[in-house]
């Protein structure tokens, strides 16, 4: 080889281990940063919505523990569940919410739920990590104590605390910003939504699609999942037009399906959406949703 292939070979190894030392640095750099971030104290100012004990309230708790996603991280029983574990060394499982030993919720206060459920806080501050906040956000306050009123008459279940296990490429983007906790996602200052008499309507519908905020988007037309791992599909399109989630469903009966069998028309199965708790939602909430949906400006996806 002549000695100016040398000198290139040289030059481009240099620009390689230049390039390694700066990619090193910025996991470095977004690694302290994700550290930073996670002990940070978010300060929210709750009152606390009233502990309800009446079997009215802990049985629409119930249905809402059932449908709103909440098993999906946290077991139909409350002890915690691994929801995510994709053998690349991310791992999320949710902690044991039910009352009794070994629950993280033991000693919670009316304003230590609200903090938690409705702003992705804990008691002590700091930003819940993986928490669906967001959607639960817009809980009215009935709905948010009858949520709690369950939980807390649940019996008592096997569990422990939450499992958080973020590959170093993550928690840099987590540090750099390009990933949010649960607690960044949210207008903390947003009052509750107003109560909204249950049927097949756009404004309760409009209710119900509060839960699809987290994966679908503010403006609901999908695009990338925040959080999720790259191998994720992006969340579908769920405003109306050609070509988007919807086109599959002109009506609610076909809605209906897609939410007990998790499947399309077409028999293909759909990925990630949890269905454990869709197919939990009454008839009367899916298809107001279907309404609420099918009514949505037509949007380019995400």
């Amino acid at each position: 080889m002549s000695g100016t292939g040398k000198r290139w070979l040289k030059r481009i190894g240099l620009a390689l281990a230049l390039l390694v030392a700066l990619a090193a640095a910025a996991l470095f750099a977004g690694d302290q940063l994700a550290r930073h971030k996670m002990q940070r104290k978010v300060d929210v100012k709750v009152g606390g919505v009233a502990f309800r004990d009446d079997p009215a309230a802990i049985e629409r708790g119930r249905y809402l523990f059932a449908s709103r996603g909440c098993v999906d991280c946290h077991g139909a029983h409350g002890g915690g569940a691994m929801f995510l574990d994709d053998g690349k060394g991310m791992r999320i499982a949710g902690p044991n919410i039910s009352p009794g030993p070994g629950s993280v919720v033991a000693g919670y206060t009316a304003a230590d739920w609200e903090r938690a459920i409705r702003h992705g806080v804990n008691p002590a501050g700091r930003a819940l990590m993986v928490m669906p906040s967001e959607d639960y956000n817009r809980l009215t306050d009935d709905d948010l104590a009858a949520l709690v009123a369950h939980l807390r008459h649940m019996p008592p279940a096997k569990g422990g605390g939450p499992v958080v296990e973020l590959p170093l490429p993550v928690r840099a983007f987590y540090g750099f910003g390009l990933m949010q906790d649960a607690a960044a996602k949210i207008d903390h200052a947003r009052p509750p939504e107003q109560p909204v008499a249950e049927g097949v309507t756009l404004k309760h519908g409009a209710y119900v699609a509060n839960m699809c905020l987290g994966c679908h988007g503010a403006k609901l037309n999908g695009g990338k999942i925040p959080g999720g791992p790259p191998d994720w599909p992006s969340a579908a399109n769920l405003t109306p037009g050609e070509g988007t989630g919807m086109a599959r469903y002109a009506d609610a009966e076909a809605f209906l399906k897609l939410f007990k069998s998790g499947t399309r028309p077409d028999g293909t199965p759909v990925q990630v959406m949890p269905f454990g708790s869709l197919r939990e939602m009454s008839d009367t909430d899916v298809r107001a949703l279907h309404l609420y949906l099918k009514s949505l400006p037509p949007m380019p996806h995400g």
